[in-house]
């Protein structure tokens, strides 16, 4: 069977991928970081018995940081696929920590990419790029020939791991491919980021669990699907006769405030009630437009986007008023529990 190394499996496209991979026969491998805590909640269920894991799906302790246990993991996994979509992903958290982010966002795909080369390994390479490249805009929309201007020191790292790619592709004969994957979204997106954090706090101002949610620039437009329609472009990157760069998109753009509306309205709210700005939230250089263009995809991957926007927003209210539903019982409960004196 196929053999694929994911890094970032824990993260929202790592679960979703090792669901694509598995279905389609693969062994999938996970590099993931070692804590103190488990962090492994998006890909439980793919361990469909407890007791009895599936053997396809196995996990190894690793870092983009040290280049040591990536080789490791590569010599024992010997993968036909591997796809890099590890990363310090947050762009606002990127300004505070822009060292860290250059170390995991960046250097990570060389350390990578040289682990590849010095085995000797026949293995092909995916490259999480981003949207985030092209930051200031030169032209709308955006293709794989819009010229990046970076706005971030996440949008600059992953300017270096795309060129990098670039380079290892063209230096050394290597398969290696990167995805301009504009911004994708789901009921798996962590917390933090400003899609599910609407959605997070909708659901729960809706049942009494909040009062306010606090944003920074509304204003902001974006280009967003769903991750799981995603992963499959990724997958199909690797498929290919040859080596090339593709940017995922929907051609459609919305802005945080277009959100903020079809989120609030599923659930008979006005989000102009309960949202307030904070400066906090603001970028020192924000990204004021991102629209892709993804005729390459389709002509040549065959890949197109499924889920619309409207069916976006929807799926993640539906999963996280589930969730505020639990929160909700829990406080009852622990209420209950309080006024009983116990």
């Amino acid at each position: 069977m196929p053999r694929a190394l994911i890094t970032g499996i824990t993260g929202q496209d790592g679960s979703y991928l090792a669901e694509l991979l598995l279905a389609k026969g693969y062994e999938v491998w996970g590099v993931v970081r070692r804590s103190s805590s488990f962090n492994t909640d998006r890909i439980e269920h793919l361990y469909q018995d407890p007791h009895k894991p599936d053997v396809r799906l196995r996990l190894a302790y690793g870092d983009l940081n040290d280049s040591t246990s990536l080789a490791n993991i590569l010599e024992e996994s010997q993968p036909d696929e591997v796809y890099n979509l590890g990363a310090q992903s947050h762009v606002r958290v990127s300004f505070d920590i822009p060292e860290y982010t250059g170390e995991i966002s960046g250097l990570g795909s060389v350390r990578l990419l040289e682990a590849i080369r010095r085995l000797n390994l026949k293995t092909r390479f995916y490259q999480a790029s981003s949207s985030e490249l092209f930051g200031k805009v030169h032209e709308v929309p955006q293709t794989e020939l819009t010229p990046f201007h970076p706005r971030s020191p996440y949008a600059a790292a992953k300017a270096y791991a795309f060129y990098i790619t670039k380079n290892y592709r063209e230096g050394y004969s290597m398969f290696a491919v990167n995805g301009i994957l504009f911004n994708h979204e789901s009921p798996r997106r962590g917390e933090t980021f400003v899609t599910r954090k609407i959605t997070r706090a909708a659901t729960r101002i809706k049942l009494g669990l909040q009062k306010k949610l606090y944003l920074g620039n509304v204003e902001a437009k974006r280009d967003w699907g769903f991750a799981g329609d995603y992963v499959e472009g990724m997958w199909r990157m690797l498929q290919t006769d040859e080596p090339d760069d593709y940017v995922l998109a929907t051609g459609e753009t919305h802005s945080v405030r277009e959100f903020l509306e079809t989120t609030f309205a599923l659930l008979d709210l006005d989000y102009r009630e309960h949202v307030e700005h904070d400066a906090r939230y603001e970028r020192p250089a924000e990204v004021d437009l991102l629209l892709g263009d993804y005729s390459k995809a389709k002509e040549k991957l065959g890949w197109e986007p499924k889920v619309s926007f409207k069916e976006l927003v929807r799926m993640m209210v539906e999963s996280d008023m589930v969730m505020a539903r639990k929160e909700e019982a829990l406080a009852r409960h622990e209420d209950g529990e309080r006024r009983a004196g116990r």
